[in-house]
């Protein structure tokens, strides 16, 4: 047999590439070569900035065209720094060496020897990846996120009146309508989403061991931390004062575990709507020209629930090792969060490939509102709850000489289906009053949904 030619590994980048591709702008390998380049490029327009070690500020021009460095950077430089690092083992240094190429091919060799100055690479990549886990998060999984609940929240709103048994635990129980029962995905999601949306996102900037050693043995005169923090800051993130020779990683291990918790809500909205379908609550709108089954041409299959499920399940399993793995590192510094960081763009591309299926799921649904109504009609024996709780006030307001009203309804309902006329005499031969007898002759299963419809208005 012979060999296949190369082929992509990960579905993501293979029959999903287009649905992630755009966080591989980001998260992917020469996205945080890009960041990398980014920093490395600012870091010197800092330092110049400052006039240190007897520089003087760069031109406007030349800032910006040292900042084509990374605004402009494509291809050519992804193959540059791929060869470079197959010499150097080592990715941060290729980086480095890129930009004093950049810079004598710029005519600033002057400022050369402050690339990377006083860095370790954990500067570099600390910065670098709050810089692209920011930009993936906000730019495109946060608004896919949002887009869901969006849907979500349109489909409380065009459901809040459609009422629709419940079921706990399996059973038929108090019911509801659609809309509330979509509601409180909407209203999970968007909680976790605003957690999410005020993420920290930190860097260091302190050297080989947090402690600004060669800095200070640079220039002692100069106020390194309160230099570098403005140069964070100037990024458009967070620095964290206070770390060994990495940063601690634990605004990564929050994020994560937010993402892992969003996923959960996420995965139990695929299940409980994949669940709905089967009960008949949703139809399913056929596409054209797609295949349910094989073998069963009458078959819509819920696949986008499915693949969602599935996809949220892989997610959260690499959400959750991420947090196990960043939250600690041996003594100042080992190399296990290098290895595990390289997949957060696999967790957020299989999150990100579950919130399309799911968008794109929930716009091919439709509610059967006859098939509620005619589950509500077959179970009658959830008005016992109304009953007992309006005897239990009857009781109270001395309206009535009934004891245990609780026992009472067990023995006319429990395993047992009761019909509309069966609870009519029953409601007819109660000794209660007659306005609150009145009331519960006119409540049907479809009527007997409380404010799950005002609900929605909390949205």
């Amino acid at each position: 047999m012979t060999s296949l030619p190369p082929q992509p590994l990960s579905p993501l980048d293979g029959r999903y590439q287009k649905t992630v591709a755009p966080l591989a702008d980001y998260l992917s390998e020469a996205g945080l070569n890009r960041a990398r380049v980014e920093v490395e490029v600012e870091w010197l327009i800092a330092l110049t900035d400052r006039s240190l070690f007897g520089t003087e500020p760069l031109s406007e021009a030349d800032k910006t065209r040292l900042r084509a460095l990374y605004v402009d950077f494509g291809q050519n430089d992804i193959d540059w720094l791929a060869e470079r690092e197959a010499v150097t083992r080592h990715d941060v240094k290729a980086v480095e060496y890129l930009v004093r190429d950049r810079l004598a091919a710029l005519g600033l060799d002057a400022i050369a020897e402050l690339t990377h100055f006083a860095c370790t690479s954990e500067d570099i990549n600390s910065a670098s990846y709050a810089l692209t886990v920011q930009r993936a998060v906000t730019r495109v999984w946060l608004p896919k996120l949002y887009a869901v609940i969006d849907t979500l929240t349109a489909m409380a709103a065009a459901h809040r009146d459609a009422p629709m048994l419940a079921r706990t635990h399996g059973q038929p129980a108090t019911p509801t309508t659609m809309g509330k029962e979509i509601g409180v995905f909407a209203w999970r999601l968007r909680r976790i989403a605003q957690q999410v949306e005020a993420s920290d996102y930190l860097a260091k900037f302190s050297g080989a061991t947090g402690t600004w050693s060669a800095h200070v043995a640079a220039d002692p005169a100069v106020d390194w931390p309160e230099l570098t923090t403005a140069f964070i800051e100037s990024l458009g993130i967070t620095a964290n004062p206070v770390t060994t020779q990495i940063e601690s990683h634990d605004w990564q291990v929050e994020l994560y575990d937010r993402a892992r918790h969003a996923g959960g809500i996420l995965h139990n909205l695929a299940t409980d709507v994949w669940t709905y379908i089967s009960l008949g609550y949703f139809t399913q709108i056929p596409v054209a020209g797609a295949t349910g089954s094989s073998t069963m041409p009458h078959k819509i299959n819920p696949i986008r629930f499915e693949n969602a499920e599935a996809n949220l399940e892989i997610a959260g399993g690499l959400f959750a090792t991420l947090a196990q793995t960043l939250v600690t590192s041996r003594l100042q510094r080992d190399l296990t969060d290098s290895t595990t960081q390289r997949n957060i763009g696999v967790a957020f591309g299989h999150s990100l490939l579950a919130l399309d299926n799911l968008q794109r799921g929930l716009g091919e649904i439709s509610l059967a509102p006859d098939v509620l109504l005619a589950d509500l009609d077959a179970n009658w024996e959830v008005l016992a709850e109304a009953i007992q709780t309006v005897v239990r006030a009857e009781i109270a307001a001395g309206r009535s000489q009934i004891t245990d009203p609780y026992a009472l309804l067990k023995d006319l309902t429990r395993g047992r289906r009761v019909g509309a006329a069966d609870l009519a005499e029953f409601v007819r031969g109660l000794d209660i009053g007659d306005a609150a007898k009145a009331r519960l002759l006119d409540l049907t299963p479809a009527t007997y949904t409380g404010l799950a419809s005002a609900t929605v208005d909390r949205l």
